[in-house]
């Protein structure tokens, strides 16, 4: 970008004022600087009606009209989107984009929460922190999600942005208490620590106690994936002398006793994460302890999020009813609770719209849910065991009671052991706006266990009845006419996860042809070969990612693929343990589109075609 496009123009042509304005000298300037081009007012006033533009998409769909747009865009963008860090390097992101405040970066597949990506595959942090220390000396915002962060990343970024104010990483490794030390002593305007779902290591460092210590602008903090101790001393005073907080998660080394202090210091929290929710350690204290408990929650009047509620005592659940009538969002995924505790807490929260549940709650308490908690837009039912032969809590019963009770469900994210097509038919129609349904029958190629149909009618029904579907994840016993209906009806679905589904290549092609907007792939342990693999050439280009594990590939084909797209990087995975592919088989494949090429940073494991 050149000195012309970034300088700033005065538009009314005068730049002083004030009683000593000299009018000749005013008029000499003018006529030695002519008024900018008309195209030039004209990219002016777009730069202007660009800065109230947010979609990250209806950027990127400005950007493409033409190119004095697409350098407008560029100027005016504060917050970067990208969703693979390989898609693109730093120095060419710093280039088009100069003046990012705020970060997003994604690293790894998804599927590494399954453990289905080697360790130390890449994501790596440091290329992009170096590169923005010097790049965007402003950057104040950071989220990593299943990125590789080293200490000395953290150390790196909280020495080089001196307005730095919000960091969260989410399903991050490498990292420990000394790079959140560095954060929390360095950055002085921190307002938002985030660690979710993180492996984070203890180095025996307080990073607790080095944050400032006279007032923090702290807003929100979380940690409740550390799974050591923290200071609570340090922690106590850090909430006391932090007014702004109003998000706070804290990890199951704090019990309830520590949890009743921090509440009386921050009554002013809107989100709360417990910690453990165990008995005290002094039995004679429990009742008072516990009303004690009551009267914070009540003194709590802002509350409107909670969760935590680790390693749970049912006995204690009556202390959150004075908040229950506010909550908009609860989260009981870590709690293991039968339906009768379920419904002593579901039935006071009536304005509820996010619950998060494991299956010990059985249909019984989805029942109660679907009975009580009209407005809600997303659920997620979590399987207590996750196993193929897993014992089944939830069924068809308490989806189909979801369906019925709650209309305005816009997410949901269902493991089961058995389902039915009538029950799955019935939440298509009875929660049209569903924009993300995932169900995962837990057991391989599992059919309908009334009628033993496949599958294909229920998900057909989804894709049909369900317009603004975006998120579709299926599983069970599903033949290739469950896919041709996705292909004809998933016209918006973007982000598509198949398990044990399938029965012949046509189940891929029909997707790949008929799903225009399908930008993440997500296949494993499906009968998928190369002739699957070869239909959506025509499509690649405009996807983030496609991933296949597990199925029927060859070698040959994967490198047909990568002869014939050759800005696609094609990434062969195997097991750090196997020296080479055998049999011509591919186990793990994950391909992407990238400005760059293949990465530098491969391991040994991984064949970059």
């Amino acid at each position: 970008m050149s000195e012309d496009e970034d300088r700033t123009v005065d538009l009314d042509g005068v730049s002083g004022g004030g009683a000593g304005f000299n009018h000749e000298a005013s008029s000499s300037k003018t006529s030695c600087c002519p008024s900018p081009s008309p195209d030039r007012v004209l990219e002016i006033v777009l730069e202007n009606v660009l800065l109230f533009l947010t979609s990250r998409r209806d950027r990127s769909a400005v950007s493409l009209v033409c190119k004095s747009w697409y350098r407008a865009e560029a100027l005016t963008r504060s917050e970067l989107f990208i969703g693979n860090c390989y898609a693109v390097s730093p120095r060419r992101a710093i280039e088009r984009f100069q003046k990012v405040r705020s970060l997003v970066l994604k690293g790894m597949p998804r599927f590494a929460d399954f453990s289905l990506v080697p360790p130390n595959w890449g994501a790596h942090f440091l290329p992009w922190v170096s590169a923005m220390a010097t790049g965007y000396p402003w950057l104040e915002k950071v989220y990593l999600k299943r990125m590789s962060v080293t200490d000395d990343d953290l150390n790196l970024l909280a020495k080089s942005f001196p307005g730095f104010k919000e960091l969260v990483l989410v399903c991050c490794e490498g990292f420990g208490t000394s790079g959140l030390a560095a954060v929390a002593r360095e950055c002085r305007q921190l307002r938002v620590l985030d660690l979710i779902d993180d492996e984070v290591m203890d180095d025996e460092v307080d990073w607790i106690s080095c944050f400032p210590e006279t007032g923090t602008c702290l807003e929100s903090l979380v940690f409740d994936c550390v799974e050591f101790h923290v200071n609570f001393g340090a922690l106590e005073l850090l909430v006391a002398r932090s007014p702004s907080l109003r998000r706070l998660k804290l990890n199951r080394h704090v019990p309830l006793g520590e949890l009743l202090r921090l509440m009386v210091r921050a009554p002013r929290l809107t989100h709360l994460g417990t910690g453990s929710f165990s008995l005290s350690e002094h039995p004679a204290q429990e009742e008072q302890e516990a009303a004690s408990l009551a009267a914070a929650f009540a003194a709590c009047k802002s509350l409107i999020c909670l969760s935590g509620f680790r390693d749970i005592v049912p006995d204690y659940l009556p202390t959150i009813h004075p908040v229950c009538a506010k909550l908009t969002s609860l989260n009981l995924s870590y709690a293991n609770i039968n339906a009768e505790q379920l419904k002593s807490v579901i039935y006071h929260c009536h304005k509820l719209q996010t619950l998060w549940v494991l299956d010990s709650v059985c249909d019984e308490g989805l029942q109660a849910v679907a009975a009580t908690c009209k407005e809600l837009h997303e659920l997620r039912v979590f399987p207590m065991d996750a196993r193929e032969d897993g014992q089944a809590f939830v069924s068809e019963v308490g989806l189909l009671a979801i369906s019925e009770g709650c209309r305005k469900l816009r997410s949901i994210l269902y493991f089961c052991q058995k389902m039915t097509n009538d029950a799955v038919v019935a939440m298509s129609q009875n929660c049209p706006e569903l924009v993300v349904f995932r169900l995962c029958i837990m057991g391989r190629h599992r059919p309908d266990h009334v009628t033993g149909e496949p599958m294909d009618i229920g998900f057909g029904a989804i894709v049909m009845n369900c317009k603004k579907l975006t998120r579709l994840a299926v599983s069970g016993l599903l033949t290739d006419k469950a896919f041709s209906y996705i292909g004809k009806y998933g016209k918006l679905v973007r982000t598509l996860s198949v398990a044990f589904a399938g029965n012949t290549d046509m189940a891929l092609r029909y997707v790949l042809e008929g799903c225009p907007k399908l930008l993440k792939l997500e296949i494993r342990d499906s009968p998928f070969g190369d002739t699957a693999l070869l239909s959506g050439l025509h499509h690649y280009y405009n996807m983030r990612f496609l991933w296949m594990s597990s199925c029927k590939l060859s070698l040959g084909g994967c490198k047909e693929v990568a002869r014939r797209m050759p800005q696609l990087v094609v990434e062969l995975i195997r097991e750090p343990e196997e020296e080479d592919i055998v049999d011509d088989v591919v186990e793990k494949l994950y391909m992407y589109r990238s400005l760059e090429g293949c990465r530098l940073d491969a391991p040994s494991f991984v064949t970059i075609l």
